[in-house]
């Protein structure tokens, strides 16, 4: 099921938010929509998102595939998209 589908028909949309993790203090939290970026490269090892950790300050970046890239462009995170310099 797509988001699209999974939304269709809704009038109005409650804030979304994510769950995420910091890998450097393990700490676990919820994240809204604009704390997200996603950049989405030509392959599916230059495509990836990213946030600060709200417990340690880290900058925190993970591999985005396909089903997450879906889910967090839905759920209304900015999005880039990086060219290739070929």
């Amino acid at each position: 099921m797509s988001v699209r589908t999974a939304f269709a028909g809704m009038r109005r949309v409650a804030d979304v938010v994510f769950r995420a993790g910091c890998p450097d203090c393990r700490a676990r939290f919820e994240l809204g929509a604009g704390a997200l970026r996603l950049a989405i490269g030509a392959t599916s090892k230059t495509t990836f998102y990213s946030f600060t950790c709200p417990e340690c300050g880290a900058s925190v970046r993970k591999p985005a595939g396909d089903r997450i890239v879906e889910l967090l462009t839905g759920g209304g995170v900015r999005t880039l998209r990086l060219h290739s310099t070929l």
